[in-house]
């Protein structure tokens, strides 16, 4: 048994949208916490830790120290949730510049990119023509970078679908949804665990 939260194994957010506490970020938060509640420790990335991050830069010789926290924090997970807004049928470029960060990963030695770890995925959208299309796009990318797209992706019509400031959502079964994606990277997770 694991008695220090330190030592737990985590799960990392990445997703929402710059400009406050997003639809996006809430559907986040509530499949973290179902992760939570299956043992692990969390970390959101939302759109505030996002847009600190600078256009990513392949030839760049440095990082700053928000980028460098975003990758080792990745490095530590065990499994990711990635939640997007759907911008004009695929992914927003905040969360995308987010994920080509991961490029720093390539050479690493026990795991390049996000490989062999399970990846939730939840798409939020203002009806539900963009959901698909950036779930299709999520599990491209997240295939791209050698991770598990979990079984089951979360499609969030928020035209329909209004979050609280408790946590919680107008519509219990949207709800569920986004538990079933924390509870799924959870799940798969064991199987997952980051090397020394």
């Amino acid at each position: 048994m694991v008695d220090s939260p330190a030592l737990l194994p985590l799960v990392v957010g990445i997703g929402g949208t710059i400009g406050g506490v997003s639809s996006t970020e809430r559907a986040l938060a509530i499949a973290l916490d179902a992760a939570g509640r299956e043992g692990f420790r969390t970390r959101m990335f939302g759109g505030a830790d996002m847009a600190r991050l600078p256009l990513y830069d392949p030839k760049a010789t440095t990082r700053t120290d928000d980028e460098r926290d975003f990758v080792d924090t990745v490095r530590q997970a065990s499994a990711l949730i990635i939640a997007s807004p759907g911008y004009h049928g695929s992914i927003s470029g905040v969360v995308k510049n987010a994920l080509d960060l991961l490029e720093e990963t390539a050479r690493d030695e026990n795991r390049p990119y996000l490989a062999d770890m399970p990846v939730g995925l939840i798409a939020t959208a203002y009806g539900w023509q963009a959901t698909g299309s950036t779930i299709a796009a999520l599990r491209s990318i997240v295939h791209a970078l050698r991770g598990w797209p979990t079984p089951f992706a979360a499609a969030v019509n928020s035209q329909v679908t209004k979050f609280d400031d408790a946590g919680g959502a107008n519509d219990p079964a949207v709800v569920a949804q986004l538990q079933m994606v924390g509870q799924q990277v959870a799940r798969f997770a064991p199987l997952a665990i980051p090397h020394d």
